[in-house]
């Protein structure tokens, strides 16, 4: 199978299955979504909204969370990854947006990067889910499922490789999407230990269970 054509039939079954997708973090403003988010790095969504119901009913803006103390918000998300770096991120970003952009989460990625905690991968979120812009965010699953499905090549071996890839073979007008596509396909069905290959539907286009079943074949001989 060519690329191309791994790539249409991917994507057919995305836009069939999950035409209107978003991220499963629960937030109210911009500024919420980006506390979210990095809150999320190597933690799940579900744990995520579990702590920022409580802390948005405490700092529910940039205003608020800027005259906090880092032990302060600490309090409200001790139960997540890195709790006391996290802590100490989202004072210093609410601050900065307060210096620097009157409490308002930029649209750029250049200046998204320059707040603290923020990564290409988050600032690749922001500027999809919240401004709609074709960004790719790279997260472990979406480099775990585009290299088991064969859309990018063994040499993608970093989330920018990978990014580059993707963004260049997926239609521009799918790219908000196809984030969220590949993440959920990594999340529930294509898992990192045990992938769920029995209920999935995309097998015949799978790069991973096409050299899987290879092998099965070549034991059986």
């Amino acid at each position: 199978m060519k690329l191309e054509e791994r790539y249409e039939q991917v994507l057919a079954h995305f836009r069939k299955e999950m035409p209107e997708v978003s991220t499963e973090l629960s937030f109210g403003s911009v500024f919420q979504l980006l506390v979210a988010v990095i809150l999320s790095a190597q933690c799940t969504d579900k744990r995520v909204n579990l702590v920022t119901a409580e802390l948005f009913r405490h700092y529910p803006d940039a205003q608020t969370m800027a005259g906090a103390e880092p032990e302060d918000v600490l309090e409200h998300i001790s139960s997540v990854s890195y709790p006391n770096s996290k802590a100490q991120h989202l004072v210093q970003m609410a601050r900065m947006l307060m210096e620097q952009y009157g409490g308002e989460v930029p649209s750029d990625i250049d200046q998204l990067l320059q707040l603290p905690g923020v990564g290409r991968k988050t600032a690749n979120v922001i500027l999809s889910v919240a401004f709609g812009q074709a960004t790719m965010a790279v997260d472990t699953h979406v480099f775990r499922v585009s290299h088991r499905l064969g859309l990018v090549t063994a040499k993608d071996d970093t989330p920018l490789k990978v990014e580059r890839r993707l963004t260049k073979y997926i239609p521009q007008d799918d790219i908000p999407r196809a984030h969220h596509w590949l993440l959920l396909h990594g999340r529930y069905v294509c898992t990192s230990r045990t992938p769920h290959c029995s209920k999935c539907e995309l097998k015949s286009a799978c790069l991973f269970h096409t050299r899987q079943a290879k092998d099965i074949l070549r034991q059986k001989q």
